[in-house]
């Protein structure tokens, strides 16, 4: 999951003047100068995904964190362990042919740091020509005047056909977080760092007849006009800061000024990047962890600060429950800390802090969360070694966990009726996935997903495992399973070994869902010379996740039972299989 910068603050983007990027801002100092507020250099770990518009994943973009760069692999996925970053800065960038250059800057967390891109397309929006005065805009009435002066990246004067991309990024975009460059965090004109509230961003491209980039002309400027969002209009300041982002260094910079005309922001700008129109406010760094009531750490935990102007931003804790970011200072904060299912389960007021913290751990009730664990096996049975699943829903992130000894384990909130996940899991080594999975998810302390084996996308599959015995892949033998009208009327196991005559268990006609032998699930038989007692009550909880006929179904079986001399043995069993 990924882990969003708490900057209590929407984000804008406008345009300013500064055609050559020196490494420096307008306050005169160097980048060296700014980047004293990071701290000293740390090694960390990053996993993230880089996607579209529409969430695909996109494939061979090159992912950079300082002198690391790597590609995206076929589901978008990325993983760079020991990267040197800052103790409270990092900035990861990732760039494709084709689309705008992305990027994410966070106050990186000692455990796994989940990043989300997600890029825009450049295509053109329309053309214009040299030593002509124009105009582009789009729906919103945002749009930008030329004065038809143009030049190419050496200063040299361009003539002919230029093609101009322009998006406009609101602050009502729910995915603005994943859209924007770098996160609202700036350098002010005083050399002061700052967290930002946006009214509105916009990104500017301009390429040749060749497809060469192009700026606008020394000494020349262009008009933007930016729309402002409806819920902000009325709050919204006579005049405002213009804040350009430095792709170099991966901060906002101040840089002019844009002046409120009815509902638009209007200024001039001297070159074009991702600009940003925001009221700036004094920052300081804060740490957020979330912890059950056994003292452990809560992963995918919903956090919302909110800022005494009615400001707020919502993210999820890291695997050691940790939340950080860059917030106002010297202004009240309301924490909220809430469960899957929106409900809030602890509030914390925090008044006018004034330097860097860590605040005292929230507690979130051990009923509440879920450790899910299970194992990610290869076509042969054998743990995957490099590989990653990719878990989420409607409520939770999707989130990226890598696999590196077959095993995984996180914990996530729960709600106190089931919730469904969607699991995916990937082995790097032998290019395998599995495709998308349903899991019903209870509030238990453990949920066993069993193991899984990632093979295709299509395949039927099915183990088992007794004891601390081995982990049975596709065994010979037979998994039948009875459904019709979304309802499991009855499955059976059998293997092909003489020995081994299999068990069966009996259904009450059961829907998706979490059930017991209590529900009056019967399992007899006897499995590897191990006889069944079904008349002894066993812990066996039986999971169906999938329920639509023509697709698949998957079950989990987990827990111990009894054999007829007494003796206690665990069994976990996972299937999934196609409904005809």
């Amino acid at each position: 999951m990924k882990k969003i910068l708490l900057l209590i603050a929407a984000s804008s983007l406008l345009f300013s003047c500064d055609p050559v990027d020196d490494g420096s801002s307008s306050s005169g100092q160097s980048d060296t100068t700014f980047r004293q507020n990071f701290g000293p250099s740390v090694s960390r770990d990053f996993i993230g995904q880089v996607v579209d518009a529409s969430n695909s994943p996109i494939v061979s973009a090159t992912v950079k964190i300082g002198s690391t760069s790597v590609q995206t692999d076929v589901n978008g996925v990325f993983i760079i362990n020991g990267a040197s970053v800052n103790e409270k800065f990092a900035y990861v960038t990732a760039t494709k042919a084709g689309y705008i250059d992305g990027s994410r800057s966070l106050v990186p967390t000692s455990g796994k740091n989940n990043v989300k891109i997600m890029l825009i397309e450049s295509g053109s929006l329309q053309t214009v020509h040299s030593g002509e005065a124009s105009e582009v805009s789009i729906y919103s009435g945002t749009k930008v005047n030329f004065d038809g002066s143009f030049e190419d990246e050496n200063g040299i004067a361009y003539s002919g056909d230029v093609a101009v991309s322009l998006f406009h990024l609101t602050p009502s975009n729910p995915d603005v977080s994943s859209l924007m460059p770098g996160m609202l965090y700036a350098e002010t004109a005083t050399g002061s760092e700052a967290v930002l509230q946006t009214f509105g961003m916009i990104n500017v491209e301009l390429r040749g007849s060749a497809g060469q980039k192009l700026q606008i002309a020394e000494g020349h400027t262009a008009q933007i006009t930016l729309r402002i969002d409806d819920d902000q209009l009325a709050n919204a300041p006579a005049t405002i800061p213009l804040w350009h982002f430095d792709e170099e260094a991966g901060w906002w910079k101040e840089d002019g000024q844009a002046a409120k005309q009815g509902n638009y922001y209007v200024g001039n700008v001297g070159h074009f990047s991702w600009w940003n129109c925001d009221a700036p406010f004094p920052t300081i760094a804060l740490t957020v962890t979330i912890q059950d009531a056994t003292g452990q750490p809560v992963a995918n935990a919903g956090v919302k600060i909110q800022s005494a102007l009615g400001n707020s931003e919502i993210g999820t804790t890291n695997e050691n429950g940790q939340i950080s970011g860059q917030v106002p200072s010297n202004m009240q904060l309301m924490i909220e800390l809430f469960s899957p299912c929106g409900n809030v389960v602890s509030t914390m007021q925090i008044n006018s802090l004034t330097s860097d913290t860590i605040l005292p751990p929230m507690i979130m009730s051990a009923s509440t969360t879920t450790i899910v664990q299970g194992s990610l096996l290869q076509c042969d049975g054998n743990p995957i070694t490099n590989g990653y699943l990719i878990y989420g829903n409607d409520v939770i992130p999707s989130t990226t966990v890598p696999v590196t000894n077959g095993s995984f384990s996180f914990s996530i909130p729960t709600c106190s009726e089931d919730s469904v996940i969607t699991v995916f899991a990937y082995d790097a080594n032998n290019q395998k996935s599995t495709g998308n999975i349903l899991y019903t998810i209870q509030s238990i302390p453990i949920t066993n997903l069993g193991s899984i084996p990632v093979c295709s996308s299509d395949s039927e599959y099915w183990s088992y495992q007794i004891d601390d015995g081995p982990v049975i892949l596709n065994p010979g033998g037979e998994f039948s399973l009875l459904y019709s009208n979304n309802v499991v009327h009855y499955f059976s196991f059998g293997f092909s070994n003489a020995q081994q005559t299999g068990f069966e268990i009996y259904s009450p006609e059961a829907t998706v869902g979490t059930y017991t032998t209590a529900d009056n699930f019967n399992i007899t038989g006897e499995s590897n010379g191990i006889t069944v007692n079904a008349s002894t009550p066993n812990t066996l909880l039986f999971v169906i996740s999938s329920a639509l006929l023509g697709g698949y179904v998957d079950l989990t079986i987990n827990g111990t039972f009894q054999d007829s001399q007494g003796v206690w043995h665990t069994l976990n069993v996972t299937a999934h299989r196609w409904l005809y």
